[in-house]
């Protein structure tokens, strides 16, 4: 791949102190340096920790076999899953349910049920989480209940019922 604008305008270096781009006649390269990894995994795993209480062990699992991918997919979620406190246009409440949704139309039934958990204990009710399945049924039809949608309801009546409980 070649990338003749930035040496043109001499901005080979420019993000030297976070990465390698330049490899000589090899052409561009993108490395990333062991400290800038490090400590996209440190901001991934407090975010993961701060919004989830934990770090999942398929994300434990990239983090070991693939560091690079971890450290970009950490920066990625850090910047994302931020409240509002924090400079993060949405509430967590909000963006939890977004991944819940999304996880849910797509069929990832531990995904929806996680964050659709987070986002009851960070305050969504369970008519707004069953209006917002009700519009996965119209987006990606009956299947997505079938599959997904009614068992990631069904735990979170669980948690709202086992807090009422306690």
């Amino acid at each position: 791949m070649h990338a003749p604008g930035l040496m043109e305008r001499g901005r080979k270096d420019m993000l030297a102190s976070t990465a390698s781009l330049w490899n000589g006649g090899a052409g561009w390269v993108a490395t990333m340096s062991d400290d800038l990894i490090d400590a996209a995994t440190k901001a991934g795993i407090a975010n993961f920790e701060a919004t989830s209480g934990r770090v999942p062990d398929n994300f434990k699992l990239l983090a070991e076999h693939a560091p690079a991918a971890f450290a970009g997919y950490g920066l990625i979620r850090s910047g994302i899953m931020r409240d509002r406190p924090d400079g993060g246009a949405l509430d967590l409440k909000t963006k939890e349910l977004i991944f819940a949704l999304l996880d849910t139309l797509i069929g990832q039934k531990v995904g929806a049920r996680n964050h659709a958990a987070n986002a009851i204990r960070a305050g969504l009710t369970l008519p707004e989480l069953s209006e917002g399945l009700v519009q996965v049924i119209m987006a990606g039809g009956i299947t997505t209940w079938n599959e997904t949608g009614a068992d990631v309801l069904r735990h979170c009546a669980e948690l709202v019922g086992a807090d009422k409980g306690a």
